[in-house]
Protein backbone atom coordinates (compact mmCIF):
# COMPACT_ATOMS: atom_id res chain seq x y z
CA UNK A 1 0.00 0.00 0.00
CA UNK A 2 3.21 2.21 0.00
CA UNK A 3 3.31 3.05 3.45
CA UNK A 4 6.42 4.56 4.91
CA UNK A 5 6.66 2.53 8.90
CA UNK A 6 4.97 -0.86 9.07
CA UNK A 7 3.78 -2.36 12.43
CA UNK A 8 2.62 -5.38 13.46
CA UNK A 9 1.43 -7.82 16.41
CA UNK A 10 1.64 -11.26 16.88
CA UNK A 11 -1.35 -10.48 19.44
CA UNK A 12 -5.21 -11.24 18.40
CA UNK A 13 -6.85 -7.81 17.51
CA UNK A 14 -9.57 -8.51 21.06
CA UNK A 15 -6.80 -6.64 23.15
CA UNK A 16 -5.77 -3.28 22.65
CA UNK A 17 -2.36 -3.37 25.43
CA UNK A 18 -0.64 -4.29 22.21
CA UNK A 19 3.07 -3.36 21.70
CA UNK A 20 2.80 -2.25 17.82
CA UNK A 21 -0.73 -0.43 18.18
CA UNK A 22 0.71 1.83 21.16
CA UNK A 23 4.10 1.95 18.98
CA UNK A 24 1.91 3.43 16.16
CA UNK A 25 -0.43 5.46 18.31
CA UNK A 26 2.75 7.08 19.54
CA UNK A 27 4.32 7.34 16.13
CA UNK A 28 1.78 8.60 13.97
CA UNK A 29 2.09 12.76 13.08
CA UNK A 30 -0.75 15.20 11.60
CA UNK A 31 -1.46 14.71 7.76
CA UNK A 32 -0.40 10.38 8.27
CA UNK A 33 -2.44 8.38 7.24
CA UNK A 34 -2.76 4.46 8.57
CA UNK A 35 -3.90 1.71 6.57
CA UNK A 36 -4.65 -1.79 7.21
CA UNK A 37 -5.48 -4.82 5.34
CA UNK A 38 -8.57 -5.07 7.52
CA UNK A 39 -10.46 -3.64 10.09
CA UNK A 40 -9.97 -6.83 12.28
CA UNK A 41 -6.81 -6.44 11.95
CA UNK A 42 -7.17 -3.26 13.83
CA UNK A 43 -9.57 -4.29 16.34
CA UNK A 44 -12.15 -6.69 17.12
CA UNK A 45 -14.08 -5.09 19.26
CA UNK A 46 -16.67 -2.40 18.33
CA UNK A 47 -15.36 0.03 21.48
CA UNK A 48 -11.62 -0.18 20.80
CA UNK A 49 -11.91 0.27 16.95
CA UNK A 50 -14.00 3.27 17.51
CA UNK A 51 -11.72 4.59 20.35
CA UNK A 52 -8.70 3.97 17.70
CA UNK A 53 -10.54 5.84 15.02
CA UNK A 54 -11.63 9.08 17.28
CA UNK A 55 -8.10 9.05 18.25
CA UNK A 56 -6.43 9.13 14.75
CA UNK A 57 -9.20 11.78 14.04
CA UNK A 58 -8.17 13.80 16.89
CA UNK A 59 -4.13 13.52 15.99
CA UNK A 60 -5.75 14.36 12.30
CA UNK A 61 -4.92 11.01 10.81
CA UNK A 62 -6.62 9.55 7.99
CA UNK A 63 -7.84 5.71 8.31
CA UNK A 64 -7.69 3.45 5.35
CA UNK A 65 -9.10 -0.17 5.33
CA UNK A 66 -7.93 -2.03 2.07
CA UNK A 67 -10.54 -4.44 2.50
CA UNK A 68 -13.66 -3.02 3.36
CA UNK A 69 -12.56 0.10 1.49
CA UNK A 70 -13.60 2.60 3.69
CA UNK A 71 -13.65 6.86 3.95
CA UNK A 72 -14.32 7.86 7.94
CA UNK A 73 -14.32 11.50 6.94
CA UNK A 74 -18.35 10.54 5.76
CA UNK A 75 -21.53 9.50 7.76
CA UNK A 76 -21.75 6.85 5.70
CA UNK A 77 -18.21 5.52 6.26
CA UNK A 78 -18.32 6.10 10.17
CA UNK A 79 -21.54 4.02 9.71
CA UNK A 80 -20.39 1.24 7.57
CA UNK A 81 -16.65 1.22 9.85
CA UNK A 82 -19.25 0.59 12.87
CA UNK A 83 -21.17 -1.84 11.23
CA UNK A 84 -18.03 -3.98 10.08
CA UNK A 85 -16.68 -3.64 13.87
CA UNK A 86 -19.39 -4.86 15.46
CA UNK A 87 -19.18 -8.14 12.58
CA UNK A 88 -15.80 -8.44 13.88
CA UNK A 89 -16.74 -8.38 17.54
CA UNK A 90 -19.44 -10.64 16.69
CA UNK A 91 -17.27 -13.09 14.79
CA UNK A 92 -14.40 -13.25 18.12
CA UNK A 93 -17.57 -13.80 20.41
CA UNK A 94 -18.58 -16.78 17.89
CA UNK A 95 -15.26 -18.31 17.60
CA UNK A 96 -14.99 -18.24 21.71
CA UNK A 97 -18.85 -19.91 21.89
CA UNK A 98 -17.51 -22.53 19.41
CA UNK A 99 -14.15 -23.19 21.52
CA UNK A 100 -15.93 -23.21 25.11
CA UNK A 101 -18.11 -25.92 23.50
CA UNK A 102 -16.12 -28.20 21.64
CA UNK A 103 -13.76 -28.10 25.07
CA UNK A 104 -16.85 -28.64 26.81
CA UNK A 105 -17.73 -32.35 24.43
CA UNK A 106 -14.64 -33.39 24.41
CA UNK A 107 -14.32 -32.98 28.61
CA UNK A 108 -17.61 -35.17 27.83
CA UNK A 109 -16.17 -37.83 26.26
CA UNK A 110 -13.22 -37.94 28.23
CA UNK A 111 -10.95 -36.56 25.63
CA UNK A 112 -9.72 -33.67 27.24
CA UNK A 113 -8.45 -33.72 30.34
CA UNK A 114 -6.51 -30.11 30.66
CA UNK A 115 -2.61 -30.20 30.92
CA UNK A 116 -0.74 -32.62 32.87
CA UNK A 117 0.72 -31.95 36.40
CA UNK A 118 4.11 -31.81 36.61
CA UNK A 119 5.93 -34.52 38.68
CA UNK A 120 6.99 -33.25 42.27
CA UNK A 121 8.20 -35.03 45.27
CA UNK A 122 5.65 -34.83 47.97
CA UNK A 123 7.90 -35.64 50.79
CA UNK A 124 10.53 -33.21 49.55
CA UNK A 125 7.31 -30.20 49.31
CA UNK A 126 5.98 -30.99 52.82
CA UNK A 127 9.53 -30.88 54.51
CA UNK A 128 10.21 -27.08 52.44
CA UNK A 129 6.81 -26.26 53.42
CA UNK A 130 7.40 -26.34 57.21
CA UNK A 131 10.96 -24.86 56.54
CA UNK A 132 9.02 -22.10 55.04
CA UNK A 133 6.29 -21.70 57.22
CA UNK A 134 9.15 -21.57 60.30
CA UNK A 135 10.79 -18.70 58.25
CA UNK A 136 14.21 -20.57 57.66
CA UNK A 137 13.59 -20.60 53.40
CA UNK A 138 12.27 -18.12 51.11
CA UNK A 139 9.75 -19.37 48.53
CA UNK A 140 11.75 -18.64 45.98
CA UNK A 141 14.16 -21.16 46.94
CA UNK A 142 10.97 -23.88 47.36
CA UNK A 143 10.38 -22.91 43.37
CA UNK A 144 14.37 -23.70 42.83
CA UNK A 145 14.28 -27.09 44.81
CA UNK A 146 11.14 -28.16 43.80
CA UNK A 147 12.02 -26.87 39.86
CA UNK A 148 8.67 -25.49 39.67
CA UNK A 149 7.19 -21.85 39.01
CA UNK A 150 6.26 -19.38 42.05
CA UNK A 151 2.24 -19.20 40.93
CA UNK A 152 2.54 -23.64 40.60
CA UNK A 153 4.07 -23.53 44.24
CA UNK A 154 1.35 -21.13 45.55
CA UNK A 155 -1.28 -23.57 43.79
CA UNK A 156 0.32 -26.22 45.61
CA UNK A 157 0.40 -24.42 48.78
CA UNK A 158 -3.32 -23.44 49.27
CA UNK A 159 -4.53 -26.77 48.53
CA UNK A 160 -1.89 -28.13 50.76
CA UNK A 161 -3.22 -25.60 53.78
CA UNK A 162 -7.19 -26.44 52.54
CA UNK A 163 -6.22 -30.06 53.38
CA UNK A 164 -3.61 -30.89 55.95
CA UNK A 165 -3.69 -34.37 54.83
CA UNK A 166 -1.35 -33.61 52.11
CA UNK A 167 -1.67 -32.56 48.44
CA UNK A 168 -4.37 -34.01 45.88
Amino acid sequence: MGCEEVFSDMLSGKDRNRPGLEEMLKFIRKGDVVCVESISRLARSTKDLLNIIDELKEKGVGFVSQKENIDTDTPQGKFMLTVFAAMADLERSQIRQRQAEGIAIAKANGVYKGRVPKPYDKYEFEQLYKQWRAGDITQKYMCKKLNMSRQTLYNKIKRYEANKNGIQ
